[in-house]
């Protein structure tokens, strides 16, 4: 039985990084993401637009199959169209990065237009008006003061991913939920070790919750707001 517990010990930090790589995908697409959503161009508003609309609308479950089999399946056709003999496999690590982050890529994307609407524009003005650029400004002026109003949100949607790298487990990956599942096959002894899994994302949770209160504290230093 305890070496049944070091193996889903051992898949806990393949679910961290896969956890860790779907977070800075999402990040990335995030901010694309809302920088498109409040540009005033119409076609990078409406790309944005349908992006967060139907990645929010399609369960992630429904997401991993189609990236993982459906892609595979496209690509290959693509290439074979092109007449290439080349055939790619999507490994499942890259599937399930993928495909969270661009799933929290689209929750992302609200959390960070929020926080960026809630930076006053007479700040941005002034900073145009001192010579700074788009990105400059970007950089100095909103993405400081923007963190903070994104921090509640960043939040939660960090707890759902966590939880969510569960299904990464359908499409092969061994992670803590995988080996947990092949463990109890093979002890026929479910409960102890599903609970076991559940207790470790729990850790995590936990873990991420203070590590996030933290940096909550620290940039609410001169206004008043409370924990997460």
């Amino acid at each position: 039985m305890q070496s049944y517990y070091w193996l889903i010990l051992q898949g806990a930090l393949l679910t961290v990084g896969v956890s860790l790589c779907a977070l800075v995908v999402s990040v990335l697409l995030g901010l694309l993401g809302a920088a498109a959503k409040l540009s005033s161009r119409r076609i990078p508003r409406v790309i944005a637009t349908l992006y967060t609309t139907i990645i929010r609308g399609i369960p992630e479950l429904v997401l991993m199959l189609l990236v993982f089999y459906g892609g595979t399946m496209g690509i290959n056709s693509l290439l074979e169209w092109m007449g290439s003999d080349t055939t790619i496999d999507i490994e499942p690590f890259a599937a399930g990065v993928l495909t969270l982050g661009f799933i929290y890529g689209a929750y992302m994307t609200e959390t960070f237009r929020g926080a960026m609407m809630s930076v006053p524009k007479g700040q941005l003005e002034a900073a145009w008006a001192f010579g700074m650029g788009r990105f400059q400004a970007f950089i100095r002026i909103t993405l400081p003061q923007m963190v903070r109003y994104a921090l509640p949100g960043f939040t939660n949607n960090w707890l759902v991913l966590i939880k969510a790298t569960a299904l990464v487990s359908l499409i092969g990956l061994h992670d803590m939920t995988y080996l947990a599942k092949q463990a109890s096959a093979a002890t026929r002894s479910p409960f102890e070790f599903f609970l076991f899994t559940g207790a470790l994302f729990l850790v995590y949770s936990w873990v991420s919750l203070l590590a996030l209160n933290k940096l909550n504290d620290r940039y609410s230093l001169g206004s008043q707001r409370g924990h997460l």
